[in-house]
């Protein structure tokens, strides 16, 4: 009888909710700054499934925008450069919480608990480039370094879907009886180089113009301060030995939807 109490004291439920906060990337056009005036809103759903006082499982969709501007570097090279970009994310992603202290909403002896969390992530962007004009335009099809051209950075362009590995810290605590505020910070480890469409080397503008457009010669190399008849071709454009990342930071509001008590086999 004593075991049966104990067993069924161990609930598991269920939590849906609402993410509101703000997102931004770190890569060539943004190589350090956080939380700096590129950061965007984002927001997005939540799905809890808390398995014990400790661990949970989560389901995230959450959607944003990064930005970047070699204008507002310090950088002397990333000023002449003159590159920008701006993209969406779409994420879904399937995480694993681990609280560090026992937390359950409603419960006032479990109401407040730091956690980390660890998963995986699908998420869809487009980087765009501003055009003098102030039009924005998708960079991907244009090959801006010469992929799928001979010479180029890649036989073809990169992939619009890519994976990444969301982690990060936060700290949870109820509100009533049934609703619970999360409050993180996660960074996302991608796998590409491309979310500002930035990586390798110059290619040469002549045969961008004369195979993509001229907008396609534009935005691979809107360089300032230099020779007009000076060409970057084959110099350095990005860094390509570190790849790009993104971060959602912000709050969640979750509703309990109900609890499943554990019992013993047979009981």
């Amino acid at each position: 009888m004593a075991l049966t109490s104990s067993a069924q004291r161990k609930k598991r439920s269920v939590e849906v909710g609402v993410f509101l906060g703000g997102t931004y990337y770190i890569g060539e056009i943004n190589p350090t700054a956080h939380l700096n005036q590129f950061t965007k809103p984002a927001g997005g759903f939540v799905f809890r499934y808390n398995l014990n006082s400790r661990l949970s499982a989560r389901l995230n969709f959450l959607a944003g925008s990064i930005e970047g501007h070699d204008s507002f570097s310090t950088s002397e090279a990333a000023l002449q450069r003159n590159l920008n970009f701006k993209s969406p994310i779409n994420e879904l992603s399937v995480q694993l919480e681990f609280n560090f202290f026992e937390y359950e909403i409603g419960n006032e002896k479990r109401k407040f608990s730091p956690y980390l969390f660890l998963g995986i992530a699908g998420f869809k962007f487009n980087p765009q480039g501003q055009l003098a004009n102030g039009a924005w335009v998708a960079l991907q099809p244009l090959g801006t370094e010469g992929q799928g051209l001979a010479g180029g950075a890649s036989k073809k362009k990169y992939n619009l879907i890519q994976l990444s590995i969301p982690f990060g810290l936060g700290a949870k605590a109820n509100l009533s009886k049934n609703i619970g505020i999360s409050f993180e910070w996660g960074m996302r480890k991608t796998f590409t180089d491309y979310l500002d469409d930035v990586s390798k080397k110059y290619y040469d503008p002549t045969i961008l113009a004369a195979t993509r457009g001229e907008t396609a010669a534009v935005l691979s190399d809107p360089s300032i301060g230099t020779d007009p008849g000076f060409r970057n071709t084959g110099r350095q454009r990005g860094n390509q030995t570190n790849k790009d990342w993104y971060s959602f930071i912000g709050i969640a509001l979750t509703i309990k939807l109900k609890d499943k008590r554990e019992t013993c086999p047979g009981v």
